[in-house]
């Protein structure tokens, strides 16, 4: 064999393990026909989350309007862009070196199978003991006319000015996390959702407060609409029409009804991998249809959340499996999900909707910790949390609106997963007067004791 493993992707879902296993002594290369790192690294969490500092700094001042903080700050969107290409572009080239440093081998261009050990790129072939497949997802692209003039996030995250009116296709996490970007620099935004509600995975108390926040800052929500049609007018504007007739002239039109898998052209039917519209199917080590062949990250057909955590978790015990230092099947604790508008919005574990079906076996407590806990959270008086307990009393679920959601859900999902008690906080010493440490006092008021 050319290598013990070769991985088709270098993102986070395939070079976490592709380190490891160098680490330990094992040959390795990477198959990769776009930018090193993938897409998280470099045209998407990392891009946004650089970009939404500042929304988020402008955001919390305002908390203390009438309490002695005029707040006249004004977030100028190019040079933001100009830093972010700073900071962001590099990355790619930076992980690069490391690979190399470390002795990876990176192969450039289109990977595709040709049996259970053998990749092909471009005209050559190399095998290996193993091949782990992280392709990620795509955005979706809308079947509608005028679908060329549709952009995606990865486009949008090289915005180098802001439109004056954006147009939003779906009300799901991309949409309203750049909506309250977009109109805290007073563009005018429509969103355009074929469903009657926003974030449908997550708490509706909680979604309408961050929707009804977003139309005070002038965001206007359609929803039961789908889009029909996008066209180009006259002064390089465009029209996008509504299934239900509606016409919104804006300046830009941004598709975010979801993503589908990379399956294709990577040889799957060839070797007999099963795969569906959702991605590739998977037992619980990991392995697809052949025992040489693994999968990992969003490219799976899986029920829990895509996410980038999740992605590194699998990357991980697949080096894991190849290494032989664990043969258990995969075990996911509770994972946390994080929507970055203002406010923020996180949950993990069990929902509070599945907790009201089944009184017998929780309860819910709700904290509205932005009240209670004031000043430690910058007089942002509406954040909420909502925590749920089994009959035992002990913590297996949270949903939170506010600013520090990401956070504290981070904290909490220490807790759930750890299956901690009273007792068990009891036992640490928590920096103070911390923002997060009132919450902990106040969890543990709740939490069984032992």
């Amino acid at each position: 064999m050319d290598y013990d493993v070769i991985f088709i992707g270098s993102g986070h879902a395939n070079w976490h393990a592709a380190v490891t296993l160098k680490q330990a002594g094992k040959s390795v290369a990477i198959v990769e026909e776009d930018t090193l790192a993938g897409t998280c690294t470099n045209y998407g969490c990392d891009a946004k989350i650089l970009l939404d500092g500042p929304f988020e700094l402008v955001d919390q001042l305002h908390q203390y309007d009438k309490l002695g903080v005029e707040v006249n700050t004004k977030i100028n969107w190019s040079q933001m862009m100009a830093y972010k290409h700073q900071v962001i572009d590099p990355l790619s080239v930076q992980m690069g070196m490391l690979f190399k440093q470390m002795g990876i081998d990176i192969l450039m261009g289109h990977g595709s199978l040709l049996d259970g050990h053998t990749v092909q790129v471009a005209d050559q072939r190399y095998t290996a003991t193993n091949i782990v497949l992280g392709t990620g997802q795509r955005p979706a692209s809308l079947p509608v006319d005028g679908s060329d003039f549709i952009h995606d996030s990865r486009e949008f995250l090289d915005l180098e000015e802001m439109p004056n009116h954006l147009t939003f296709v779906g009300a799901g996490i991309i949409s309203l996390e750049f909506a309250s970007m977009a109109a805290m620099l007073g563009s005018a935004v429509t969103v355009v959702e074929f469903g009657d509600r926003a974030l449908g995975a997550f708490n509706q108390e909680h979604v309408q407060q961050l929707v009804k926040k977003l139309e005070s800052a002038g965001v206007n929500f359609l929803f039961n609409e789908g889009l029909a049609s996008v066209s180009k007018n006259d002064d390089d504007t465009f029209t996008a029409k509504t299934t239900a007739g509606t016409e919104i002239k804006t300046d830009y039109v941004l598709g975010a009804t979801g993503r589908i898998p990379n399956v294709e052209n990577l040889g799957l039917e060839t070797v007999g991998i099963d795969f569906n519209k959702r991605g590739i199917v998977v037992n619980d080590h990991l392995q697809t249809t052949i025992d040489s062949i693994y999968a990992s990250g969003d490219v799976i057909d899986k029920n829990i959340a895509r996410l980038t955590p999740t992605a590194t978790f699998e990357s991980n015990y697949i080096a894991g499996q190849i290494l032989g230092i664990n043969g258990a099947a995969i075990d996911y604790p509770v994972i946390p999900s994080v929507v970055f508008t203002m406010p923020r919005l996180a949950q993990a574990g069990v929902t509070v909707a599945e907790a009201n079906e089944n009184p017998e076996k929780y309860h819910v407590q709700a904290v509205p910790y932005g009240k209670r806990l004031a000043f430690q959270y910058k007089n942002e008086l509406d954040a909420d949390l909502e925590l749920i307990f089994d009959k035992e009393n002990y913590l297996v679920g949270a949903e939170i609106s506010g600013n520090y959601a990401p956070d504290l859900i981070n904290i909490l999902v220490m807790i759930i997963n750890q299956h901690m008690s009273a007792n068990d906080l009891g036992k640490q010493i928590f920096a103070f007067p911390s923002s997060s440490v009132g919450v902990i006092d106040l969890l543990s008021m709740s939490l069984h004791r032992n």
